[in-house]
């Protein structure tokens, strides 16, 4: 009797947290009201120049986040005229648990458990708790030239985003950010993991240009600008960058 007793407890459980996952998903892409995403800055690295940047960001860093979102929804049809509001908690002294290079699918679960209870044990700042948490973390380029993976977590709507700590890197900064809070929205990658090229049509912001090459603006989820069929570079800002049809679609904004 007793383990059936476990067996209907851990049932309600696996219930329940599928129950979660599936309100979460609907309701952050209904679009009904303007989402709510809490930006948490981190120091990655301790050094001077990052906490220095840390220290200089302006509270009106995220307008050129907000004005692409509303660019772009509206293109597509989206009826809100403010999608998506972004608003800086305090920086965090914690860092996000790290995930191994070299984590097998055991380890990227383990991970993925740890993660999401770190992002659900930081307070949610000042005001209404919000529906989106990014964890934007700073390195010193001088020690990080080459930034670990960010991550996108539509299972607990939270995101880890890798930057650099360097005023003439804002604007790439801020396409990774859109980037990887698509991802939190269901949206999928639009490139080849193997060389980082973006996929022809999905990934390409001009599929049906002529010439197809090269293209002169990014599709988000595609993450860089096609030059040639084997070079692309990575969009300076978001005005550099548009959201396709494709992830249009994933993330539910539709024309009328």
């Amino acid at each position: 009797m007793w383990r059936n007793i476990r067996i209907l407890i851990l049932l309600l459980i696996l219930l329940a947290i599928a129950l979660n996952q599936y309100f979460d998903r609907v309701y952050s892409t209904d679009w009904n009201t303007p989402l709510r995403v809490t930006i948490y800055p981190i120091d990655g690295d301790g050094s001077p120049v990052t906490a220095q940047f840390i220290s200089k960001l302006q509270h009106d860093r995220f307008q050129p986040l907000e004005a692409f979102f509303e660019r772009e929804a509206s293109f597509r049809g989206l009826p809100l005229e403010h999608p998506i509001q972004f608003k800086s908690a305090p920086q965090l002294r914690d860092i996000p648990p790290a995930l191994d290079r070299n984590a097998n699918v055991f380890g990227i679960i383990w991970w993925s458990l740890r993660m999401r209870y770190w992002a659900w044990r930081t307070p949610d700042g000042l005001g209404v708790a919000p529906d989106i948490k990014l964890f934007v973390v700073y390195h010193d380029p001088a020690l990080t030239p080459t930034l670990a993976h960010s991550v996108g977590m539509q299972k607990g709507l939270y995101g880890v985003v890798n930057v650099f700590a360097d005023q003439s890197m804002i604007g790439s900064n801020d396409v990774i950010t859109a980037h990887e809070l698509l991802h939190t929205l269901g949206a999928s990658d639009k490139y080849d993991p193997r060389n980082s090229q973006p996929l022809n049509p999905i990934g390409y912001a001009e599929p049906t240009k002529q010439p197809l090459l090269p293209q002169t603006h990014a599709e988000l989820m595609g993450g860089r600008i096609p030059l040639t069929s084997t070079k692309s570079e990575i969009p300076e800002s978001l005005d550099q960058v548009v959201v396709g049809p494709l992830t249009a679609a994933e993330i539910r904004w539709k024309k009328p």
